[in-house]
Order: structure tokens, then sequence, then C-alpha cells
């Protein structure tokens, strides 16, 4: 219900002459939702007189009987009560959306991304995203740079572009920052997997912008898409991943904020230096980056890695036992009749049984899983790209007939 329409204000400055414009503008209100209720109003023949005496809910369910079944449907959130909740020392969104679920009783529950998406649109109309209080170990925003830095390449005379990617901590100020030679899905994967081993732990969540490479769709109602492998990420880390509104700066504000600052610590600063080796450019930033990190606050006391240090750390999570590697699929393989799968002209074995079935490869840069519809038939290590026409076979994968016997 967070964007219903106020039909009975619009109505009641219609009749005082107010323009379809200027109500717009003055009540911020879209034109378009303005421009309905007088469409309707005229359809129906209601002015502000036939409804002054009913309640808001009431016109509104006679101006838009269809949208209101809809919205109603769901039992309402109390969004000043979740904002006041969260400046409470570990209350969390997921904990007051999992109480609000427990005690709602009159509709339907909205779901976690909704509950997130409304609460955001609330403290944005209400003006409030400066007086929240970042807590530690909740957040991390992430992006890319806007401004590039460069790498000569001496052999072939020309100049490449290096994008840098930059994470930052809302509550501490912490950033990280990975020069990259491209921005493609599997370098924003590992950018990610290397921002939290930089953190040493994993946070709830991560707000991220509508990028190609993670988010498929963002519909302003309904569950987010993300793409495979960083819906996979996510999971791996157990972290929530939730891209910003599109164009709601607000929302990663932290990072966008440091994304300018590391603009001048970091691209000014060696702006000067040839780089001929991405190593030699990842060194130089990394040590720019510590610099920047332990520079002292100008308006608060200490730096972003003493906060980080003192109260962030230990709230953030443990990272998993192995990081998150990046895969990609090979789909509608055929088990041969030797009972092994081929990839890039290397063989990797399969239990017999599965001869002539349809398989599909998870490949990852040191392993290969075989699936058999949602079944993993076996795994592999990964023979090196180089390495041509060699057999990985499992003893157990062999026919009895085949084996060897003493």
């Amino acid at each position: 219900m967070a964007d219903k329409i106020d039909v009975k204000l619009i109505l009641e400055l219609r009749q005082a002459n107010m323009s379809q414009r200027a109500i717009a503008a003055s009540r911020h209100i879209s034109t378009k939702s303005v421009a309905a209720v007088w469409k309707r109003a005229d359809a129906l023949g209601v002015s502000y007189a036939d409804v002054a005496d009913k309640s808001d809910d009431e016109v509104y369910l006679l101006f838009f009987p269809d949208k209101f079944r809809k919205e109603t449907v769901y039992a309402p959130v109390n969004y000043e009560y979740v904002h006041n909740e969260l400046k409470k020392t570990g209350v969390t969104l997921k904990l007051l959306w999992h109480e609000y679920k427990d005690s709602a009783k009159d509709g339907v529950p909205v779901g976690y991304t909704k509950f997130c998406d409304d609460y955001a649109k609330y403290v944005e109309q209400n003006n409030l995203t400066n007086h929240i209080t970042h807590k530690p170990g909740v957040v991390c925003e992430v992006d890319w740079s806007g401004k590039t830095m460069r790498l000569n390449d001496s052999e072939e005379g020309k100049v490449h572009p290096v994008y840098l990617f930059v994470a930052a901590l809302p509550y501490s100020q912490l950033a990280y920052v990975e020069p990259c030679l491209n921005m493609n899905e599997q370098t924003w994967i590992n950018c990610n997997v290397h921002m939290f081993e930089y953190f040493g732990g994993v946070t709830l969540r991560i707000v991220c912008d509508n990028l190609k490479t993670g988010v498929i769709t963002h519909p302003r109602e309904g569950d987010i898409v993300l793409n495979q492998c960083y819906e996979d990420f996510s999971n791996h880390y157990c972290t929530a991943i939730m891209p910003a509104g599109v164009k709601k700066p607000k929302q990663k504000a932290s990072v966008e904020g440091t994304v300018g600052k590391i603009a001048t610590a970091i691209i000014a600063r060696l702006r000067n230096n040839e780089y001929t080796s991405i190593h030699e450019l990842k060194t130089d930033v990394a040590a720019a980056l510590e610099d920047f990190n332990n520079k002292p606050f100008q308006k608060r006391e200490g730096s972003r890695r003493e906060v980080f240090e003192a109260n962030e750390r230990m709230t953030l999570r443990s990272l998993p036992a192995f990081p998150y590697e990046y895969a990609v699929w090979e789909y509608g393989r055929v088990i041969g009749s030797d009972f092994h799968v081929t990839y890039q002209t290397c063989k990797y074995s399969v239990p017999y049984r599965f001869v002539g079935k349809t398989v599909d490869l998870k490949i990852t840069d040191s392993m290969i899983e075989i699936y058999c519809g949602h079944e993993r038939i076996s795994s592999h290590k990964r023979f090196p790209s180089y390495v041509r026409n060699k057999y990985e076979t499992y003893p157990e994968d062999i026919p009895e007939r085949f084996q060897k016997t003493e």
C-alpha cells in the first residue's frame, strides 16, 4: 500500500482549480497518477463533493477496485515502527520481517524483498536517509568506479583501460579496491570473492547496482532475479544480494561516496606512474588503498581501519572453508560407451550405469562436476587447458567385467 494514490486529495485540489501539473509538483505525485484519477472521475461523473464524507480507502475502492483488492491482500506494515526498531542494537530487517510475518493477521504477509523495498521507499519519501545509523557487519556496498586507470602495452603500442571494482562497509567506511582488465561476469564474481577475503568475513547483505553481469530482472513488484553465478555465489557465502533501485544512488550512498574519494586517493595519486603489467598496478593500488583506509577521518575519531578493527570485524560472519569458484556450464553432453564424458579433448569417468545418458557439466578453474538431471553423479579435478587427450578414471566407475582381479 506504500504507493496507493491519494484519490480524495487529488479530487479536492482539482475542485480548488489546481492543474494536473501543479498537483503533481506540489504533492510529489506522478503526473500519470493524477491524470488517471481525473480520467476516472470524469468516467464516473464524480467530484470531490460526492466523496467528501467518505474515507480515503472508500474513495480509492470506488475509483480503483481491482488495485484496491490486490493491495489489501497484503497485511499492512508499520514502517515507522520498523525504522525506530532498527536503531536498536542487534535488530535487523530480517528479524523485523520474521516478527511481522508471525504476527500478521489481516491479510497475506509481504515477502522479504517487498518488505525491504517498501522500507527503502518509506525512508526516501520521509527524508530519513541521513538519520539512519549503519550497524556493523550488516551491509557491504559494491560498484564499478566510473573513472579508469591505464595499462601501457609496449609490444603493441596500445593503452588499455583498467577498471576499478570498489566496495565499502557503510559502518566503518572501510574500502576495498581492485583493478581489473574487464568488467565481465567472471571478473565481477572474483572481485566479490576477493572483497570478502580482504574484509576477513561476510556481511549479511550486499547492495549492488543493477549491473547486467549480476542482475537479470529487478521489477518494482515481485522477486529480484539474479543470474545463476551471482546467485550461486550468494548461496555459497550465505549472504543476501539486494540490488539498489534503478536511479536510486542513495540506496548505496557509501560506495558512491567511496568511488569519489578513491578518485583522489588512488587514481590521482598514481596518475603519473606508467604501468606495463597488471600485477605492478595492483601492487601500487593495494598500497594506496591501505593509506586511504588508515588515514584519520576529518569529522570523527579514528580511521576506517581503526573503526573496522575495533567494532566491525568481529560482527562479520566467518568465511566458508573454501572460497567460491566461478563456474560455467556445458549442457547436453552424452556419456560414451567407454563411460566417460569429454571436455576439451580430455575424458572424465562416470558410473557405468549412466552410459548413453545426457549430462550437464559444471566447470570451474579446478573442478568438473557432472550432473544427470539434478543429481551430481561425479566430480573430478580438471586437467589444465593445455593438457590434451588425458583420461581421469575412478576405479569404481569401471564395469566389473573390465576390472582386474587377483
